[in-house]
């Protein structure tokens, strides 16, 4: 397993993963976010991977709409898609991690149809490209995130991985080591992502490793499983006061090098 960090496609992004001993960085380009301008810097994000020996782990789209109404793919929604999967070829990057909304004028079944129908477009056009394909398991503008869906829309599709964070599974009462037990074989990407609940209430998501999740369980959960790819730290906005945000992003990271037996040099 490798350990990296969701940032900003910055140049800075890449100097702080290297000063932080981490192999890669993971970029999300979400709903909002200009996939054309991030596509322009594709020649610099290359030479900043040369120049400070970061790779790029994985590119995400969140919180878009890919299914309309009647159950149609959104065309513009799955072009933007392609040109991220075009662009993680580019650079290299093995993974690139979309989710699929449900509509709620559809029956469950038909939701599970649209999605099995977006995900094998993506499926397709990604295979030549040598680029895998996950859903994500986070709640925002997406279904397949449980176990319940991933029977029938993974199980239909065995190309199509899972991009597992136990802090979803944790929030909406899942059993996060049981979900990676049972489902890690499908696992193509990780995100660490603190999370604090209180009597079964969600109060924050503090640095991952400085929260309640059992971590090295989970990694050694994993590894049982035979996961074998991309760590990626996901700071948050949390309860810890902003001039000590950047020491918690280097706590998580030496606290996870340490759970994958790495020398921690910061």
């Amino acid at each position: 397993m490798k350990l990296g960090i969701i940032a900003p496609v910055q140049e800075e992004s890449f100097a702080n993963a290297r000063r932080r001993g981490l192999h890669f960085l993971e970029f999300c380009i979400n709903e909002g976010d200009s996939v054309e301008e991030f596509c322009e810097q594709l020649e610099s994000i290359s030479q900043w991977k040369t120049q400070y020996g970061v790779e790029v782990g994985s590119i995400g789209r969140w919180k878009s709409l890919r299914i309309n109404e009647k159950g149609e793919i959104l065309q513009d929604e799955l072009e933007r898609c392609f040109k991220l999967i075009d662009a993680a070829s580019a650079l290299g990057c093995p993974s690139f991690v979309s989710g699929c909304n449900y509509v709620e004028e559809l029956s469950f079944y038909e939701n599970c149809t649209a999605a099995i129908a977006f995900f094998k477009e993506l499926l397709d056009y990604a295979r030549p490209r040598n680029v895998q394909i996950s859903a994500y398991n986070c709640r925002k503008v997406n279904f397949v995130n449980t176990p319940e869906v991933w029977r029938i829309i993974h199980g239909h599709l065995p190309e199509l991985g899972i991009k597992f964070d136990p802090s979803h599974a944790r929030f909406f009462g899942g059993d996060y080591l049981q979900e990676a037990l049972d489902w890690g074989h499908r696992f193509y990407h990780v995100h660490l992502k603190g999370s604090l609940l209180v009597n079964g209430q969600k109060v924050d998501e503090p640095p991952a490793g400085m929260d309640q999740t059992d971590w090295p369980s989970f990694i050694a959960t994993l590894r049982a499983a035979g996961y074998n790819a991309g760590l990626s730290i996901e700071p948050r906005k949390s309860a810890l006061p902003d001039e000590l945000a950047d020491k918690g992003i280097d706590y998580s990271a030496t606290y996870f090098k340490k759970l994958l037996l790495e020398e921690v040099e910061l």
